[in-house]
């Protein structure tokens, strides 16, 4: 018999074996695939968040800043719906199937809703294994009108149900996405949004003391939290409305900033372009601050009170909206997801100068609350900004602050349209130069090569026997761990005739009203002040001549 001593020796020994058995399989175990998250906002400006030289407070996106990267060459399409089939893609927008926006057009690339021809990114990443789900704005199918205006009104007033808002087989869930909530159009009262649905079904009434914002990023939480106990990966898209027009914002939000925007527009612009120099975001010997826009001056403008306060409430929906991004972050953190969760942040387009008052009601803008109250679009500045029963934007001068130091806004071509902030944040994935920035030259559309190449899923060639598109777009991952990662050498961009070709650093680019092209080196002019199209002819005959091989081949007709 065994004495007791040496039982426990063989004891010891058989525990240590198993372990080092363990340890040796853990070891050879494939890593698990990291977790996506796609967080885009909607209108936000280049400068708004305090990471990237804004004065709107901004924590938790500043914390994924400043433990992760922030690029400051990143692009998109100008203008939401395109962008968000670019991002959705991995293609130019045109090719995705939305040159301009959602009608539909009997020509390949304007078909206003992702093309038969085309696959999502949820698409691609479900057929890999991921879990797949969406919160927020869709805004890339066709938008259902009604016969009559009296009838489109009712509807957005929420007094009458006319059915879907697109066709079925265009709501998310039919593109990739397990689940789903939120809005199937762009446009949204903050309060009482039409066109929620969850799935395909319409939620027809929401309940008291709602907010879209909080919505959005409270069933992002919910998402995680279910997918968090499953042993699959996840992908999910944040589609945040905030901060587009309608100015509506909770009155908790908007007190913070009740005094900050009374110093006017040109100190607020001054003192984010010092700060952007002071985080070492830009270079002032190559990005000057452009001169102020057309119209008055702070001190000669007649309406001081409304455009703070404006601003003000535009702050307050950025500032709701990190909050949001907060409890996501928490939660990862909570359930043990958020070392291995890459969460990448951007904006669908710069900041926007349109006065959405101006419209008025129709489309999609409604002309009364579910409970009757009138709602004001204040053309004279004589409604403040912020309830639910005042619709109103930000306008051109604020715009051009938001997009400090890059000149012009959403729609156009130049840096104010089409430059975007986006941050990556994946701890246990990014080892470039964690808290500082990449100069590596990136758009959305190449999210689809960097998520298949971190997945391992593949792009397919075809979708229901129609040949698919190769993705226009490169992977972003040898920018997460090496500093010196260049991107792309070329790329492009239209929309409504505004356009732009880049070639390295030199820059082609006309807006919507232009008719000559302006030529820029942006190597040593970031803000496009310096027109060097008479000096190097060449060059924009060079540029002129990329941008029509690449219009042709993307199915761009409308800038003939």
């Amino acid at each position: 018999m065994l004495s007791t001593m040496k039982k426990k020796l063989i004891l010891i020994a058989l525990l240590l074996s198993c372990g080092l058995f363990l340890l040796a399989l853990r070891d050879s175990a494939p890593a698990r695939r990291p977790n996506i998250i796609v967080i885009m906002a909607d209108d936000l400006g280049f400068s708004d968040l305090a990471c990237y030289g804004g004065e709107i407070q901004t924590p938790n996106l500043d914390y994924l800043a400043n433990n992760g990267l922030r690029y400051t060459q990143f692009y998109n399409t100008s203008r939401c719906c395109p962008t968000r089939a670019s991002l959705l893609t991995g293609l130019y927008n045109h090719q995705a199937g939305i040159g301009r926006m959602t009608d539909a057009e009997n020509e390949p690339g304007y078909l206003g809703r992702l093309g038969d021809n085309t696959v999502t990114l949820a698409e691609v990443l479900k057929a890999g294994g991921y879990h797949t789900a969406m919160s927020g704005k869709w805004h890339v199918s066709n938008t259902i009108r009604q016969k009559t205006p009296q009838e489109q009104m009712d509807w957005l007033n929420h007094q009458r149900d006319f059915g879907p808002f697109s066709p079925i087989e265009q709501y998310p869930t039919n593109r990739g996405f397990e689940k789903f909530f939120g809005t199937i159009w762009g446009v949204v009262d903050f309060f009482d949004p039409f066109s929620l649905v969850s799935g395909t079904e319409p939620i027809k009434n929401v309940p008291e003391n709602y907010y879209h914002t909080d919505a959005i990023n409270d069933t992002a939480v919910a998402y995680i939290k279910e997918y968090a106990r499953s042993s699959q990966p996840f992908f999910l898209y944040v589609a945040e409305n905030a901060p587009h027009w309608p100015l509506q914002a909770l009155p908790e939000d908007i007190a913070k900033y009740e005094d900050t925007y009374k110093a006017g527009w040109d100190a607020i612009r001054t003192a984010r372009y010092q700060r952007m120099i002071k985080l070492g975001l830009i270079d002032p010997s190559k990005t000057k601050l452009p001169p102020a826009g057309n119209g008055p001056s702070w001190q000669e403008n007649p309406t001081k009170e409304w455009d703070a306060k404006a601003m003000a409430v535009h702050a307050a929906m950025i500032d709701r909206m990190d909050q949001g991004i907060g409890r996501i972050i928490s939660t990862l953190r909570q359930t043990g997801q958020l070392e291995n969760t890459l969460i990448l942040f951007l904006s669908d387009n710069g900041a926007s100068a349109e006065n959405c008052a101006a419209y008025g009601p129709g489309f999609d803008r409604p002309g009364k609350t579910r409970d009757g109250r009138t709602i004001a679009y204040p053309t004279q500045k004589r409604v403040m900004p912020g309830p639910q029963t005042s619709f109103a934007s930000i306008g051109p001068r604020w715009a051009q602050v938001a997009n400090t130091p890059y000149q012009y806004w959403k729609e156009e071509s130049y840096e104010g349209g089409v430059h975007t902030p986006m941050i990556a944040f994946w701890p246990k994935g990014i080892t470039a130069n964690k808290g500082g920035f990449s100069s590596h030259v990136g758009h959305v559309m190449d999210f689809m090569n960097t998520f298949i190449e971190l997945s391992g899923a593949t792009y397919p060639a075809t979708r229901n026997d129609l040949p698919v598109p190769p993705s226009t777009g490169i992977s972003l991952v040898t920018s997460f761990n090496d500093k010196r990662s260049v991107g792309h050498t070329v790329l492009f961009n239209e929309h409504f005739g505004a356009k732009y070709a880049r070639l390295n650093n030199w820059k082609l680019v006309a807006t919507r009203r232009d008719s000559l092209p302006h030529l820029y080196n942006l190597a040593e002019d970031r803000t496009e002040m310096n027109d060097l199209s008479g000096k190097y002819p060449e060059k924009v005959k060079e540029l002129d001549s990329l941008w029509w091989h690449w219009a042709t081949a993307s199915q761009v007709v409308r800038s003939r």
